[in-house]
């Protein structure tokens, strides 16, 4: 988790959420979100264990029902290496309950929350079990009053504007054990809302995309979005809302991170896109090797390019490279072209056995 990045980040307060430290320069943490039914207990608890291995540091769970309430103390009992996030919309009693039976931390929206009293009850009950809350702003659930001031238009400012209002209850009520997040599905508002609140409080900032959609197009909204935020200093946990595998978003996350220079886990396949000189199939050899290398964790540069023009520059920067040649391609370790060559037909099964060698996990 070691930042190599020159990026200044925002200086920020610190809570933990479970073990793991949030704000105040701790690396970004990277967060997920089952998609199972909280009272398919086998079902969760099989994708939690899923997200572990692809490397998350904090789970989320939804607790839509007072069943699922009882479900999760059975999960939070079942899972201890890992902090997990209760989810709440609508009844704060739900909310109550999954602290009694151990969450992490607390996510609770505002906007659906109920009155005051009832976010008072949740903020003493969070202080009375020492455990943290996020607020979450989320553009599709504001609160009723400030969709009709702002006539139902979304924008940077009714974001922030919900955000402050539950930022300042929490502080009245003299709790500090909070961060942040104020997401919108539209990429420009929600880097100009992140923007605004980052100079308005300390508290760390959970950023995001809500609802940014499929795989591919998901991934671009989010990578730009957060890019942007991450490149300013902006952002101390984070999580990419995909309509797909939710490890698809925590290895996205990786690759985000991985790309500034913030934190470093698992293999950065370094990759042509082809062309006629290329002397094996580059686009079959780098995605098959990448789903052969999903599961290594440690950090190293991997080059895969099929012509001589740029390959053995590029292997000599990286952990391990090919370099492509008629037949038979260069193979480099550590920036040292090995003596013997590998067919071409074999390019995969080499590098994945080198990859392998060299990896910690």
């Amino acid at each position: 988790m070691k930042n190599l990045s020159n990026i200044i980040r925002r200086k920020s307060t610190r809570i933990y959420v479970g073990n793991v430290p949030i704000g105040d320069n701790a690396p970004i943490s990277i967060q997920s979100m089952v998609n199972t039914r909280t009272t398919d207990i086998a079902a969760t608890i099989q994708q939690i264990q899923s997200l572990k291995k692809a490397g998350v540091d904090i789970i989320r769970i939804s607790i839509p029902t007072i069943d699922a309430a009882e479900t999760f103390k059975i999960i939070k009992q079942k899972i201890t290496d890992v902090p997990l996030v209760a989810d709440i919309h609508f009844d704060y009693r739900i909310a109550l309950k999954a602290a009694e039976y151990g969450a992490d931390c607390l996510r609770i929206n505002p906007g659906n929350i109920g009155n005051i009293e009832r976010i008072k009850s949740v903020v003493h009950c969070a202080q009375d079990k020492n455990i943290s809350i996020r607020i979450g702003v989320n553009s599709g659930s504001l609160e009723h009053d400030l969709q009709k001031k702002y006539n139902g238009k979304i924008t940077a400012n009714i974001l922030l504007e919900s955000a402050m209002k539950h930022v300042n209850i929490l502080e009245k009520l003299n709790f500090h054990q909070f961060k942040v997040s104020i997401k919108s599905s539209d990429a420009l508002i929600t880097i100009q809302a992140y923007r605004e609140l980052a100079k308005k409080i300390d508290q760390p900032l959970h950023i995001g995309l809500t609802e940014s959609g499929t795989f591919r197009n998901g991934t671009v909204k989010s990578a730009i979005t957060l890019g942007f935020l991450l490149n300013e200093g902006i952002g101390d946990t984070m999580r990419i809302s995909l309509a797909a595998d939710p490890v698809e978003e925590v290895k996205v996350a990786f690759d985000i991170l991985r790309t500034l220079n913030l934190r470093q886990q698992g293999v950065n396949i370094i990759a042509c896109p082809g062309c006629a000189r290329q002397e094996f199939d580059v686009i079959k050899v780098a995605n098959s090797l990448e789903e052969k290398i999903s599961d290594i964790t440690t950090p190293m540069n991997v080059s895969v390019i099929g012509c001589v023009v740029n390959g053995p520059g590029e292997a000599i920067k990286s952990t391990i490279g090919v370099a492509g040649a008629k037949k038979k391609s260069g193979i480099y370790e550590d920036g040292i072209r090995q003596k013997t060559r590998c067919d071409n037909d074999r390019i995969v099964e080499e590098l994945e056995r080198r990859i392998r060698k060299k990896s910690k996990f």
